[in-house]
């Protein structure tokens, strides 16, 4: 382990996979929305919270994004 290089910063496909983290967090967030119907209120409160955590998530991964497509438009010339 001692002789591993360390990975290259390789931000090329950053915007791809965190706009693909977008999307699934904002699936999760759909489905969570068809369980509250069978959820007990405790679990509804729990799938509530979660779900705050995810739009906050949302918030963050969306202002990367708007990072990385700045950083990549910077790079190109």
């Amino acid at each position: 382990m001692a002789n591993q290089k360390p990975n290259p910063d390789n931000r090329a496909d950053n915007v791809d996979r965190l706009q693909e983290k977008v999307q699934n967090t904002i699936e999760n967030i759909e489905a969570s929305h068809d369980a509250l119907a069978y959820a007990t209120e405790e679990e509804q409160h729990n799938i509530e919270d979660k779900n705050k955590r995810r739009n906050e998530s949302l918030r963050a991964m969306r202002q990367e994004i708007k990072e990385e497509s700045a950083h990549s438009r910077h790079q190109q010339y």
